[in-house]
């Protein structure tokens, strides 16, 4: 009995070593709670997007038997390509404002995240690693194999905090965060498309009741009654895009939890836990259009004494 509480202990205390130091590869994709969660904001976004796609069906719908549930499905499943690696190689890695890393950034990039894929156990063509250049330490992962790192970040983190960071981004596609995350920035698009066509014609229509407005009461009526439509409907769109944004910041907090908890059970906790104290350094500076995705994330201190507190209580004895 003595044997067999102390081979218990053993195999729970191994059991609590990140696979990093016992040389295992990690499960590999494995969805947690906050893949569920994400899917909120989508809930929010539905309406905006059933308005803008039936926007767009009217034309198509008078010009041909397209059915409209037929055209929303198709542009909804249309969302799906966005999850190969070539498309996010060539064009979702630019519709975020993102680039393929220069040589020197990839000299920098590519080591650490061969370790990370080692550890994981497959291959690092696997993903796409892509660079945003901005003034703060950021990153960020998207679609099905996008991973995304500030210049800032390449250029001023150590070896080991790209790979602690990398590891982070990296548990977020393996813990399916990012799909909800994809599907409602593909969403997003006809939105915001509709609703800078309707601001657009707002204009339009302001200088034509401007123009022949003078001419004809009726016309002036008509064309301020159009305006006013026009400019509730974009406004109303562009509400729906705020909330759906706002609540996918909120829900999305607790995805950040999750992955450095992943992170650290790769083995990557005390290089993350690093590159953190930098992002606590600099904590406020949001400057740019990556920058923004800092305000979806927990405060760093809080997110570094809870993986100080992991370490704590998971230490390798």
């Amino acid at each position: 009995m003595e044997c067999d509480m102390r081979n218990r202990t053993l195999v729970e205390e191994t059991r609590a070593f990140p696979s990093r130091w016992l040389n295992e590869p990690m499960d590999r994709r494995s969805v947690d709670s906050s893949a569920f969660t994400a899917l909120a904001p989508l809930a929010v976004l539905l309406p905006p997007w059933i308005v803008a796609i039936f926007v767009l069906w009217i034309p198509l719908g008078i010009a041909t038997p397209v059915d409209f549930l037929a055209f929303a499905i198709v542009a909804l499943l249309g969302g799906v390509v966005l999850f190969l690696r070539p498309v996010q190689r060539i064009v979702f890695v630019r519709l975020l404002g993102a680039r393929t890393p220069t040589p020197n950034e990839l000299e920098r990039l590519e080591p650490a995240w061969r370790e990370v894929a080692k550890v994981n156990g497959f291959d690092p063509g696997r993903f796409v690693l892509a660079v945003v250049d901005a003034d703060d330490l950021n990153a960020f992962a998207c679609g099905g194999h996008l991973l995304v790192v500030s210049s800032f970040a390449v250029d001023h983190l150590t070896d080991d905090e790209l790979t602690g960071v990398l590891a982070h981004e990296l548990s977020h596609h393996l813990g399916g965060h990012t799909v909800a995350l994809t599907i409602a920035q593909w969403m997003s698009l006809p939105v915001l498309g509709v609703a800078r066509l309707g601001i657009h014609l707002r204009n339009l229509s302001d200088r034509a009741t401007s123009r022949f407005g003078a001419r004809s009461t009726l016309l002036r009526i008509a064309g301020v009654a159009f305006t006013l439509v026009l400019t509730g409907a974009s406004r109303l769109l562009l509400l729906g895009l705020l909330l759906a944004q706002m609540l996918g910041n909120f829900v999305g907090r607790g995805s950040e939890y999750h992955a450095d908890r992943r992170a650290y059970e790769m083995g990557f906790g005390r290089e993350l836990l690093n590159a953190l104290r930098h992002v606590s350094d600099k904590q406020g500076r949001v400057e740019t259009h990556a920058g923004m995705v800092v305000m979806s994330h927990p405060p760093a201190r809080t997110r570094i004494a809870r993986l100080e507190a992991m370490m704590r209580d998971g230490a390798r004895p």
